[in-house]
């Protein structure tokens, strides 16, 4: 009975870790880390799912190896050592993204590399990861990174489509369809990110309210 119940514990525990990234502790909509990724190639839904999802996978594989060598490395070099880890898996990204698409890794441009100082992943490697298990660090890792590219994705949707009028490329609205330009633009990034800011923090207030 007391090992159905530990059992039924982890398994809330786990959940819980996975559905916080991605709702109520969201990386961009509730702790505003990463903004330089998230403001600069979130102009196009197809650069920010590819970013989201590179920094997603740099989350989880760090996570995943903190976590395994958390009773190894010294105090005195854990962040050093963190963000060695870090920049091996940026750079099997960077080639990667390299390797599928030589255009897409050209619109990425330097924030490819820039990963490694991104703070989410090196936040959670030192909160998280080096107290935890592997199991958890994993759920921990996906809840956050998963949250992290739909948080890109959002902003990087609006952008198209009011910028170019188009989704991924493809045409949503008549030729006579007139872009908001500025939506592509930097100033476009942060006023975006204002509206969904708005918006979420507006869902959030309600919902503690009822």
């Amino acid at each position: 009975m007391s090992n159905d119940n530990a059992s039924s514990k982890q398994k809330v525990t786990t959940t819980d870790e996975f559905i916080k990234g991605l709702w109520r502790d969201n990386p961009v909509f509730v702790q505003v880390l990463g903004m330089c990724p998230v403001l600069a190639v979130s102009n196009t839904a197809e650069n920010a799912l590819a970013m989201g999802l590179a920094t997603a996978f740099v989350l989880l594989m760090s996570n995943i190896l903190v976590s395994l060598l958390r009773n190894f490395v010294p105090k005195q070099v854990r962040i050093a050592s963190y963000i060695l880890i870090i920049a091996t898996f940026v750079t099997v990204t960077d080639y990667a993204i390299q390797a599928i698409s030589v255009e897409l890794h050209k619109s990425l441009g330097a924030f490819i590399s820039l990963i490694v100082v991104n703070c989410l992943i090196l936040s959670r490697a030192e909160a998280f990861a080096s107290k935890n298990t592997v199991w958890k660090s994993i759920f921990d890792a996906l809840g956050m990174g998963l949250g992290f590219t739909f948080a890109l994705f959002c902003l990087g949707a609006v952008r198209e489509i009011l910028g170019n009028g188009s989704i991924f490329n493809i045409a949503l609205f008549p030729d006579g369809f007139q872009s908001w330009i500025v939506m592509i633009l930097p100033a476009g990034g942060f006023f975006t990110l204002a509206i969904w800011l708005l918006i979420i923090n507006g869902i959030q207030t309600k919902k503690e309210k009822s």
